[in-house]
């Protein structure tokens, strides 16, 4: 091949744009001399080297820009959660009942209380009912929503449809389940578990919607409630149990059955990807809309973590991965049900 030089002209006969490139080729020249670089070699050297580090600076931009999002979901939300409490602050009633004890099974760590103790609903409080199937369903989906409610001081209720005796480990499950809700701030006078044969804890049995009706329609009208919280129609795991209670809740509230103010919210279900991406999820929710969300940080994760591991029968392998990696332990988003107004009186 032929050798091309580079010519050297006077600087006065060239054009300042010409003298500025003949001075960078002359500085590459001598570059490529020093290492020793032969014509065919330095287009491959250089490319190669330049993609290396621009895919390295593309992968630290993105980390970078991806942490930033997150912390701005943050800053954004505790900006937006005192309106988003707000919003489920609409109290039913000025007096509520707390002698309530479904007919089937209580607690026993549940106490009455007197008719002198009966809570007064002010303008300003909260009265939520969490609705779950089993033991763990308050940590394992719901962890984020209980202590956002707890922290600021609503009067959180949970309805617990069955005590998890799918392996006879009931007794164990309601033990666990009270310390769970320990853990998270639940008191065990606002927690009931329900032990009834038509609601076993089974995805091959088909629940009764007559009977979750009624237990939900008794909590409602006996705590004052403004405000359901439970499953979707996919259960987030797709549980038989957990669609139960989303199909009965839709169908008191197509009905027109639930009492004037009472809200119904449903957990979103998500893709498995998004599932179990744990904190990196949290600006794709973000960019999704729901109706209701909760996000928690990380001193409030370890307390959820706590509460599951108050589950011990159930800590297999997988369930360990889940508290590490799941999505549901950082962020609930929730889906308003849209309820049908009668009139609906409760005595």
């Amino acid at each position: 091949m032929k050798r091309c030089d580079v010519q050297t002209l006077p600087t006065g006969s060239l054009h300042p744009t010409q003298t500025w490139i003949t001075g960078k080729m002359r500085f590459i020249k001598i570059i490529l001399q020093r290492n020793h670089w032969s014509g065919n070699d330095v287009p491959h050297g250089l490319f190669h080297g330049a993609g290396e580090m621009f895919v390295f600076v593309t992968i630290i931009l993105v980390f970078v820009a991806y942490t930033i999002s997150i912390k701005f979901v943050y800053y954004r939300y505790g900006q937006l959660w005192p309106h988003l409490r707000n919003k489920i602050s609409t109290p039913l009633y000025t007096v509520g009942n707390s002698n309530f004890c479904p007919t089937h099974v209580r607690s026993s760590a549940s106490t009455r209380k007197s008719e002198d103790e009966k809570p007064r609903v002010t303008a300003s409080e909260t009265r939520a009912l969490l609705v779950t199937a089993h033991p763990d369903d308050e940590c394992m989906f719901f962890a984020p929503t209980v202590l956002k409610l707890v922290e600021s001081h609503a009067a959180l209720y949970l309805l617990c449809l069955s005590t998890g005796n799918y392996n006879n480990q009931g007794l164990q499950r309601k033990r666990e389940l009270l310390d769970s809700c320990a853990v998270l701030g639940i008191p065990s006078d606002h927690v009931t578990i329900i032990d009834d044969k038509e609601l076993p804890d089974d995805p091959a049995v088909q629940w009764s919607t007559a009977l979750i009706s009624s237990l939900i329609l008794k909590h409602i009208r006996n705590y004052s409630i403004s405000v359901v919280l439970t499953f979707d129609g996919r259960g987030v795991s797709g549980h038989a149990n957990h669609i139960a209670i989303y199909k009965t809740l839709r169908h008191l509230a197509s009905a027109g059955r639930l009492p004037q103010g009472c809200q119904i919210f449903s957990l979103h279900s998500i893709s498995l990807l998004r599932k179990y991406l744990s904190v990196l999820e949290l600006p794709v929710s973000w960019l999704f809309p729901s109706d209701f969300c909760c996000l928690i940080g990380r001193e409030e994760y370890k307390r959820a973590k706590r509460a599951m591991l108050c589950h011990r029968s159930q800590l297999l392998w997988f369930r360990r991965l889940y508290i590490l990696f799941s999505r549901y332990m950082f962020v609930n988003t929730f889906q308003a049900i849209t309820v049908e107004t009668k009139n609906v009186k409760i005595y």
